[in-house]
C-alpha cells in the first residue's frame, strides 16, 4: 500500500490491500529465517541441467512440457487428472480464484494462513471470507463448512498451514468434504507436503480421485530448493485446470525451470533430496522441542518452519513485533505476523542455537 495518492484513478479495493511482502534479507551477519527457503544448495545434477538449458535462453520454452507433466502425474497414480504448470503454485491460486469467483462471489480460507490469500480475489472482484484458526492453530473445518453459502465458489485449505504449522488430518478432511457442495472448488494447498511426518495427515494423492471438485497444489520451491526458478503445479480435473490456464499469463514457466524440475525428479536426485528433507524435518522437531522447553506453546510443526504464537511464554507476554525486532538486532530475520505470532524457518544447523538464544533472552527480559 503506497503512502502517496496515485496520479491516476485506481480501484479503491486494490489500494486498501497491502501487496505481498517477501521475507527480507539480513543486513548484518546472521541467518535468513523469514522466507521458508531450503538451506541446502541445489544438487550438482540440477545445476548441470540449468547450465545446459541456459544456452537456449533465446528460445521460448515449449508450453506443453509433456515429460515434466508425466513425471508429476506418476505420483498421483492412474486417473483422468491433468497437471497444470505455473510460475510457482501461488500463480495457480490466483488463476483458480479468477476462474471460479467473480463479483458477488466468495472464496473462503482460514486465518492466519498464506499471506497471498487476501489478494487472490482482487482482480476478479470476489470477496474473501476468513475463518479463524482454532486454539491449536489448526483449520477449524467445522467453522469453515458453516461459512460456505450459495455464494461460495472456492475454498482454500493450506496444509501444513503456513505460518502456523499443523497439517489437516485425513479423517477431518473427509468429514469436511462430505459437507461441501460438489460444485464448489476446493484447493488443497500442499506447498510443504514433503516435510509432513504425521501419518494421520491428509495426502493429496490419496484423496484426489474421490473428489472431482478438488485441485491439489504443490511446488518445487520448498523441498526441492528451486525457489528462485518459480515453478509449481496443480493436479485435478482437466476442465478445471483448463480454466486456470485461460486465466494464466502465457509462457510463464521458463525452460530453465522445466529442466531443473525434471532433473529433480530423477531417481538419484529424489533420493538425495529426500535425505535433505528428512534432515530439515529433524531440525524442525528439535527446534520445536527446545522452544517448548522454554515454555513457548509451539503448535504441531509439519512444514519447514515453527510458529511462535503471540501470548504467554514462561508466564510472560510474548509480543510478535518485539520478538522479530530482537531477532533483527542480532542479525537474524524471521517473519512476524503482528497480533498473531512469529514464523521461524528451519535453516542451517547453527541457526537453531541462535533461535533458542534470542527467544530465551526475549522472554527473560519481559
Amino acid at each position: 500500500m503506497s503512502e502517496t495518492a496515485p496520479p491516476v484513478r485506481l480501484r479503491p479495493e486494490i489500494l486498501k490491500v497491502p501487496a505481498y511482502r517477501q521475507g527480507a534479507a539480513p543486513t548484518k551477519p546472521g541467518y535468513k529465517l523469514s522466507s521458508n527457503e531450503n538451506p541446502f544448495p541445489p544438487l550438482p545434477s540440477v545445476l548441470d541441467a540449468i547450465a545446459a538449458q541456459a544456452r537456449e535462453t533465446n528460445r521460448y520454452a515449449g508450453a506443453a512440457m509433456p515429460e515434466l507433466r508425466a513425471g508429476i502425474a506418476e505420483e498421483f497414480g492412474e486417473g483422468s487428472h491433468a497437471v497444470h504448470l505455473a510460475a510457482g503454485s501461488v500463480a495457480i491460486l490466483y488463476q483458480l480464484v479468477h476462474a471460479a469467483a467473480g463479483p458477488g462471489d466468495e472464496f473462503v480460507y482460514a486465518w492466519p494462513s498464506f499471506e497471498a490469500y487476501p489478494a487472490l480475489g482482487l482482480a476478479s472482484g470476489a470477496t474473501a471470507v476468513t475463518v479463524p484458526l482454532n486454539e491449536q492453530a489448526e483449520h477449524d473445518l467445522d467453522a469453515m463448512a458453516a461459512a460456505v453459502t450459495d455464494r461460495t465458489r472456492v475454498i482454500l485449505l493450506c496444509t501444513p498451514n503456513n505460518p502456523t504449522g499443523p497439517a489437516i488430518r485425513r479423517a477431518d478432511f473427509d468429514r469436511f468434504m462430505a459437507r461441501v457442495p460438489a460444485d464448489t472448488l476446493v484447493v488443497l494447498d500442499e506447498a510443504y507436503r514433503e516435510f509432513v511426518t504425521n501419518p494421520e495427515a491428509v495426502r493429496g494423492e490419496d484423496v484426489l480421485g474421490a473428489h472431482p471438485n478438488l485441485v491439489v497444489l504443490r511446488t518445487f520451491s520448498k523441498a526441492y530448493g528451486l525457489a528462485q526458478l518459480r515453478i509449481g503445479y496443480g493436479v485435478g480435473d482437466p476442465s478445471i485446470l483448463a480454466a486456470a490456464a485461460t486465466a494464466a499469463i502465457p509462457l510463464s514457466v521458463t525452460g530453465i525451470a522445466e529442466s531443473a524440475a525434471l532433473a529433480s525428479l530423477e531417481p538419484a536426485a529424489r533420493t538425495e533430496l529426500e535425505a535433505r528433507v528428512t534432515e530439515i524435518s529433524a531440525r524442525r522437531d528439535a527446534l520445536a522441542a527446545r522452544l517448548r522447553e522454554l515454555g513457548v506453546a509451539i503448535p504441531a510443526a509439519q512444514g519447514n518452519f515453527v510458529w511462535v504464537p503471540q501470548g504467554t511464554g514462561t508466564g510472560e507476554i510474548l509480543d510478535a513485533a518485539a520478538l522479530a525486532a530482537d531477532f533483527a538486532e542480532s542479525g537474524t530475520l524471521v517473519r512476524p505476523f503482528p497480533g498473531h505470532g512469529v514464523r521461524i524457518s528451519v535453516g542451517e544447523p547453527e541457526s537453531l542455537d541462535e533461535v533458542v538464544r534470542v527467544v530465551g533472552e526475549h522472554l527473560a527480559a519481559r
